[in-house]
């Protein structure tokens, strides 16, 4: 019998966690912080819906009104998860469109001021304060800490006037850095500042209650947290307005096009499995006790040190690891070429951020000839150790035998890039 297209996904997804193809393996999959794999039961709650909720959600007829319904239940279930109104949930494409929605949106109302931003943000962020900065608007980026913590005592002397915006990134996808957040956002309403948060990294591994949160708007996407890819949601506080930037009727006229109905069922299945994991376990990720012990593992390797805050501190992502990589003797190694060498060994993880990746941004006389990490130089780190970084983000699926011969390969592929110099 012919496998239909999601149920054919369900199956090679099943057939990767068995590790029926090789290295084709979740369990070896730890670069959750790019993307993640759809759940089964993501996948099975969009099967089910695809034959019923096909037709526009703006028709009239009982097609469009099926799928219509369908659309308003998935809002209602992602308000409830993430302690909204379903009016202030609205649908797009994604953390990227999400992020300059707010940005451009909101600062399109205001008269032409000053945006704050952190010296570590997502380069969604980055290109919406370019943005910005060509229509008159000032930047001002709020400085870090070794450990890609903000610099709170100089928070107040950036919201003074002309501020009117700030956007924060709450979990750091490349050094997994967990932003203060109520201390910032208590501080940006003293100060008649809005804030937007990007909480791409943070939704799903870290209970969101919006009503109590003194923030004006949120950004998240389905595929960090077992969802589909193609879209996302910001939460934009009631009776706050927005510019659109797609005109159009939809979504309250704040976004134009017509909705996936099917994508948004997948978001609201994925955020809820998401949701009841978390309050299983008294609304602690259950990745941190896995990451804590791995990362008990890989200290006793030579030529690996720790980025970012230390997990005891609570500062950080419960799923994350991130390392700078070195010889024996010290000397950086390209992070780039560290993943090349794992994946051979069939581990995928990463050397940053996948989005900052793309950009290319060369370094010039660092390790390797690899590229900077622009994170990594904001947090006082030479340009050769900028390049060394390496991220593990683990995943739901992965069990503490799943990661027992990562060490022992990280080994190997230190060895490998180093003996290359």
């Amino acid at each position: 019998m012919a496998v239909g297209p999601v149920n054919g996904m369900a199956a090679a997804t099943a057939a990767a966690r068995r590790g029926s193809e090789g290295p084709w393996d979740l369990a070896r999959y730890l670069d959750t912080c790019a993307t993640s794999p759809p759940s089964e039961a993501v996948l099975a709650a969009m099967a089910a819906a695809a034959p019923l909720v096909w037709a526009n959600p703006s028709s009239l007829h009982g097609f469009g009104m099926a799928a219509a319904e369908a659309l308003e239940r998935s809002r209602c279930s992602l308000a409830h998860h993430l302690g909204a109104q379903p009016d202030e949930v609205v649908w797009c494409s994604g953390g990227t469109e999400a992020i300059q929605m707010a940005l451009l949106g909101l600062a399109a109302q205001h008269p032409v001021g000053r945006l704050v931003i952190s010296a570590v943000e997502h380069p969604a962020t980055e290109a919406a304060a370019a943005r910005l900065q060509q229509q008159g608007w000032q930047l001002a980026r709020l400085p870090v800490d070794r450990d890609g913590l903000v610099c709170l005592e100089r928070l107040e002397e950036l919201l003074q006037s002309p501020t009117r915006l700030m956007s924060l990134i709450w979990g750091q996808s490349e050094v997994g850095s967990l932003q203060p957040l109520e201390t910032i956002a208590a501080q940006c309403r003293r100060a008649g500042v809005s804030l937007h948060v990007d909480a791409v990294q943070v939704v799903g591994h870290h209970p969101i209650d919006f009503a109590s949160l003194p923030v004006d708007l949120l950004s998240c996407a389905a595929h960090k947290l077992q969802g589909p890819r193609g879209i996302g949601a910001l939460l934009v506080r009631r009776g706050l307005s927005l510019e659109p930037l797609l005109g159009g009727a939809q979504e309250a006229g704040r976004r134009g096009g017509t909705e996936s109905v099917l994508l948004a069922i997948g978001f609201a299945a994925a955020l809820a499995a998401a949701q009841e994991r978390l309050q299983q376990h008294g609304g602690v990720d259950p990745l941190a006790e896995l990451r804590d012990g791995l990362l008990q593992n890989l200290r006793a390797l030579p030529g690996l040190r720790l980025s970012g805050p230390q997990p005891a501190s609570a500062a950080r992502l419960p799923h994350h690891l991130s390392l700078l990589v070195s010889t024996a003797a010290g000397r950086p190694l390209a992070g780039r070429a560290l993943v090349r060498a794992l994946w051979r060994q069939g581990y995928a993880v990463s050397s940053g951020s996948a989005c900052s990746a793309l950009k290319g941004r060369a370094l010039q006389g660092g390790a390797q000839g690899g590229a900077a990490s622009p994170i990594l130089l904001a947090m006082g780190y030479g340009a050769e150790e900028a390049a060394s970084g390496l991220r593990l983000s683990l995943g739901p699926w992965h069990r503490a035998a799943d990661l027992e011969a990562l060490p022992q390969a990280l080994e190997r592929a230190r060895q490998e890039v180093a003996a290359t110099f």
